[in-house]
């Protein structure tokens, strides 16, 4: 009598393989100088210290993952985080990779930005073109109070300063108009969301060239729905996985870019972007 044996693949076993079929479509998305092995075993290291991921929705992680690359951005927890809302799976770019894809155009000898709260000695001279700020947080350990704005500065390699300030009343408008205002990165990491806000708007100031200030851009942008109902989540309902269509990888690739541009298109109207033209 013959002993038939069944194994069941484990999910971290069919996540490796999913990520591997998708390695052209990562290399389309990301910037040249990052490889798609690179990205595929951060993820694998992520989900492996982070096992709810290998329980989500795996559409909405594998989108995650291209709307990462798309943006040049490694989600290792430092340049890019995949947080999870309920089952689905998004990605929140963060403050160090904002940072790095600044400094790439390497005009930028330095960046900052910081949240000010009430009890720090914050000072502006905008007359002082080699110090137009001046922030001091109280001793190590004391409390600095609530937040009550934020900035961002900037030094080039010329030795030029540009910096840019904001308000709490200014960074909550902001707040105020985001799909997810009340839930989400808002409320769980309000300061990181802050340090962005400004950053965006010294970002403006900031010499780039096109390909990073667009994907520096497009990235702030993914703030604007994360939390949301059709947020980021949904990036990648158009992904195809293995057993459910009999598609060529040229298709597949064509259904990815397609469903990664209306994605896009639903977030930000009048703004969507393919992996392809990132």
């Amino acid at each position: 009598m013959n002993q038939i044996t069944k194994t069941t693949e484990t999910p971290e076993a069919k996540l490796r393989q999913q990520l591997s079929s998708m390695a052209p479509q990562f290399a389309m998305a990301l910037p040249s100088h990052i490889k798609p092995e690179k990205l595929q075993r951060v993820v694998m290291t992520v989900a492996q210290q982070n096992p709810a991921l290998l329980d989500a929705d795996r559409r909405s992680l594998l989108g995650a993952c291209l709307k990462c690359a798309a943006d040049g951005l490694i989600p290792d927890g430092r340049e890019a985080a995949l947080v999870m809302f309920k089952d689905k799976v998004q990605y929140m770019p963060m403050m160090a990779g904002l940072l790095k894809r600044a400094r790439n155009s390497g005009e930028i000898a330095g960046v900052i930005a910081q949240v000010i709260y009430e009890r720090d000695e914050f000072i502006q001279t905008p007359d002082d073109f080699d110090h137009p700020i001046r922030h001091r947080p109280p001793a190590l350990g004391q409390d600095r109070g609530k937040p009550i704005g934020a900035y961002a500065l900037g030094k080039l390699k010329d030795g030029t300063v540009v910096s840019e300030v904001m308000s709490l009343s200014e960074i909550e408008k902001v707040r105020r108009v985001s799909r997810a205002s009340g839930a989400g990165p808002w409320v769980q990491w309000w300061d990181e969301m802050a340090r962005k806000t400004v950053f965006r708007r010294l970002s403006k100031w900031l010499p780039m060239d096109a390909e990073d200030a667009d994907r520096v851009e497009q990235a702030m942008r993914r703030d604007d729905s994360l939390g949301a109902p059709q947020g980021d989540a949904d990036a990648a309902r158009g992904v195809i996985l293995e057993g459910e269509a009999a598609e060529s990888g040229s298709s597949r690739l064509d259904a990815l870019e397609g469903s990664l541009a209306q994605a896009d298109e639903d977030d930000f109207p009048g703004t969507a972007t393919t992996a392809q033209g990132a």
